[in-house]
């Protein structure tokens, strides 16, 4: 097995009923192994809990496992508490579980991978990455809802952001694709994928991300209806009797590209669209939109613009989307080059015109080594 002794981070995603998880060498940049564990307590899944699907990864990975400089562990909600890769402890636990309330799909799910993980590898050091953290880094008039202040502090209803970890990481290979610092730059980043974010990014710090206080708001998404004026779901509950669950239903489930056209994959709405379907084609029409408005806002925001910075599933493989997503903004500097944008290329590349005054980018997101990356600094003393 490849893979510097010394230099590999056990990478763990987990979810309520499944471990995601990849073995990174932080110093090639590689990753060794990868998997999935599904079904996790379901009849014939893969495992009977957390703990028991943790043993049989370690099984998998054999002597790597045996050698690991760090453990890094994806939980989605820092609240305001964690703004960096935190050591995992059980105080740092319990203060997760206190921002439970804020992501209850996820970072209970989050948790029990940590739990399991530290139960089968306890001598290695654990190390928490925040989807938040970067975002943390807001002012407060970009992150404070107008409700009633004292309501808001007690519940901890503001805006947080997420997909941070992918926008940092971007960000970061963006800059250096440009052959630029990044405390230079002025960056949109526009992770598009079945959740979807943009960020607009100054100097390496995250000043406005469209996500709030979950990862409902802004962008039309697969199945989630982004930006809604609040009065819709009154208006539902009132004249259409849907209840609390329900409407939460709708609006992560229901919404965003299935519920306008009936599926939830860019690719059949694409698909359709072309074969004539005008409910796929108003879906398109609406995401799209949807981007110029955040584009447009995050550039007045920012003061000015070095670049846009596509990434995630939809935004690195669909070439006419990304051309779409931007179309309109060319009185902005914004340009897209059809022969540059259509190039097979999976590596970062630069999509606008030659000597653009915005360049257009095309970067890769992998967060598992961005994980791997800052639990093995924390690791070795240089983090929090």
């Amino acid at each position: 097995m490849s893979g510097t002794p010394g230099t590999r981070v056990f990478v763990v995603n987990s979810g309520s009923s499944s471990i995601k998880y990849q073995l990174v060498d932080v110093e090639t940049e590689q990753a060794i192994l990868s998997g999935l564990v599904e079904r996790i307590g379901e009849p014939g899944g893969g495992a009977v809990d957390h703990v028991d699907g943790m043993r049989r990864v370690l099984a998998e990975l054999g002597d790597a496992a045996t050698d690991l400089t760090a453990v890094g562990h994806r939980v989605v909600h820092g609240g305001s508490v964690f703004t960096a890769p935190t050591a995992v402890t059980e105080a740092v636990i319990a203060q997760i579980e206190q921002v439970s309330t804020l992501a209850p799909l996820h970072n209970p799910a989050n948790l029990a991978g940590i739990r399991a993980a530290m139960a089968v590898l306890p001598g290695v050091p654990h190390v928490a990455v925040f989807d938040t953290a970067f975002h943390q880094s807001m002012s407060p008039a970009a992150y404070t809802y107008a409700i009633d202040r004292e309501l808001a502090r007690s519940h901890g209803v503001r805006r947080y952001g997420f997909h941070g970890t992918s926008h940092a990481f971007v960000a970061e290979h963006a800059a250096a694709h440009l052959g630029r610092s990044l405390e230079q730059l002025k960056l949109i980043v526009l992770h598009l994928g079945n959740g979807a974010s943009i960020a607009a990014i100054d100097a390496g710090r995250s000043i406005d991300t469209s996500m709030g206080l979950t990862p409902l708001q802004g962008l039309v998404m697969g199945t989630r209806s982004g930006d809604l004026d609040p009065a819709v779901l009154l208006h539902l509950h009132r004249q259409a009797g849907l209840s609390v669950d329900e409407l939460d239903t709708l609006l992560n489930k229901q919404s965003g590209l299935l519920g306008l056209s009936g599926s939830a994959d860019m690719r059949d709405v694409t698909r359709a669209a072309d074969e004539g379907d005008a409910d796929a084609a108003l879906a398109l029409d609406v995401w799209a939109h949807r981007i110029r408005h955040y584009v447009g806002a995050y550039l007045a925001q920012l003061g000015g613009l070095d670049a846009v910075v596509f990434t995630a599933g939809v935004g690195e493989n669909s070439a006419p989307l990304r051309s779409r997503a931007l179309a309109g903004l060319e009185h902005l500097g914004v340009h897209v080059d059809p022969e540059r944008n259509g190039a097979k290329d999976r590596s970062a590349r630069t999509i606008s015109p030659e000597g653009a005054s915005v360049a257009v980018l095309v970067v890769p997101t992998n967060e598992e080594l961005s994980i791997a990356r800052q639990a093995a600094a924390l690791a070795a003393g240089e983090g929090r």
